[in-house]
């Protein structure tokens, strides 16, 4: 669920407007004492205070998440960028072998960022790992034929290229745990709850009010560390930029 933002903010709405109002339905059966209320007011701030702050928290984590994605998303570019120079220090031949395919490669990447179909993102990994097998072996056999200085720099421009992909992939797979949304998602509810209960007299729009803030705080949490779905993600501009400065073969 935490995949698909929209999806989320609704059964989070819904929970957390239940729970305001499974607080309201305790109030009406057992009425808070008076001389409770204070220190009932303390827990309750405490609660809100603890929610917000896990909140920002969260919010940072997010934000981390994506700047890190885009970095990378950069570093792949002048990677790419780097070997496709680099690939002139080749025989012609492999060179232009090379070049060609850091071409093609560029696209495939281009296409990893913006697909958001699974069965398409298996394909596009799998040809990935097909075309990095490819290009070391272009790279691998003429430095492994001369093995001068010129030819290490060569390979070595191939193992950034590589490495920045693994980058970005483990940059993808690191997302705020499961463990850390249910934490969060339990003290909204006992937020709701005590609101609802401690409410004096509160309308049924008095109480949504509060579950419909946390669930839009929570979609923007999901949104922006959801890389593939929802509305804020990467764009591969600089690898477009790239692809467009490339000369065709």
């Amino acid at each position: 669920m935490l995949n698909y933002p929209i999806i989320f903010f609704v059964f989070s709405l819904i929970v957390l407007w239940l729970a305001a109002q499974l607080g309201a339905y305790l109030r009406r059966r057992r009425p808070l004492k008076d001389d409770l209320r204070e220190d009932f007011g303390l827990v309750e701030t405490a609660t809100l205070t603890l929610l917000a702050l896990i909140i920002g928290f969260s919010f940072s984590m997010a934000t981390t998440r994506y700047d890190q994605r885009k970095n990378y998303e950069e570093a792949e570019a002048n990677a790419i960028g780097t070997e496709y120079v680099r690939a002139g220090l080749l025989p012609a031949n492999d060179g232009a072998t090379v070049r060609a395919q850091l071409r093609m490669y560029t696209e495939l990447r281009i296409a990893y960022y913006c697909t958001q179909d699974h069965d398409k993102l298996r394909q596009i990994d799998a040809d990935t790992a097909k075309l990095q097998s490819e290009m070391w072996s272009a790279v691998q056999t003429p430095a492994v034929a001369q093995p001068t200085p010129l030819m290490a720099l060569a390979a070595a421009g191939m193992n950034d290229v590589l490495n920045s992909q693994g980058y970005t992939q483990a940059a993808w797979w690191n997302r705020i745990p499961s463990s850390a949304w249910g934490l969060m998602i339990a003290i909204a509810i006992s937020c709701n709850l005590l609101v609802g209960y401690g409410a004096r007299s509160a309308t049924g729009f008095m109480l949504f009010i509060l579950p419909l803030i946390i669930s839009v705080s929570f979609l923007l949490i999901a949104d922006i560390d959801t890389p593939r779905h929802g509305f804020i993600h990467v764009v591969p501009q600089n690898l477009v930029s790239l692809l467009q400065s490339l000369p065709l073969q």
